[in-house]
């Protein structure tokens, strides 16, 4: 079973939609990967709450052993409650707000704090120098351009999601290069 830090380290911006000046994670996305991962999980709505004219939707997931409860206002595009809203304003709100609590267990939870991409802890991190240090060991064996080429372009195919890390791959590179350049 996945934990939470597990949840909240993968990517969702694919999964995701702009609506004016709003993102939703898909809320098929987030069911999916909630099931994938706890078969078990289960949800339900509330009876939306009134405010004057507006209302305010509510989910409770349980999942992982645990139950967690969020609310969302009807709103438009522009993040402002709706007045008297229909049944397809109270349904979309209900579906996003499924995603958001879902994303409470780590899925996506970033999207609701407005960054866009999710958190990297020290482990994934240091794994990832481990990794390019060892292209860049490689590298700096290559024995001629041909081969320093080949070498480059896996790296940074495996590496180029970390724009440091990607810029000390190309740097090692260009450094070989010139080596290898001086000496023929």
């Amino acid at each position: 079973m996945k934990t939470y830090n597990d949840l909240r380290s993968i990517n969702v911006n694919d999964h995701t939609e702009k609506k004016g000046n709003l993102t939703y994670l898909s809320w098929t996305w987030a069911v999916d990967k909630l099931l994938e991962n706890d078969p078990m999980a289960v949800w339900t709505f509330h009876e939306p709450m009134a405010f004057g004219e507006t209302l305010m939707v509510q989910c409770t997931v349980t999942a992982f052993g645990k139950s967690m409860t969020m609310h969302l206002p009807v709103m438009d595009n522009k993040n402002q409650a709706v007045k008297n809203p229909d049944s397809r304003k109270v349904s979309d709100a209900m579906m996003r707000c499924l995603a958001k609590t879902i994303a409470c267990f780590g899925s996506g939870l970033y999207v609701y704090a407005g960054e866009d991409l999710p958190t990297e802890s020290a482990e994934d991190k240091e794994a990832k120098w481990t990794i390019a240090e060892n292209w860049v060991e490689n590298i700096n064996k290559a024995s001629d351009i041909e081969e320093l080429k080949g070498l480059w372009k896996a790296a940074i195919d495996q590496c180029s999601d970390d724009v440091e890390i990607k810029k000390y791959i190309t740097d090692s590179v260009k450094t070989r290069k010139t080596a290898l350049e001086t000496a023929q």
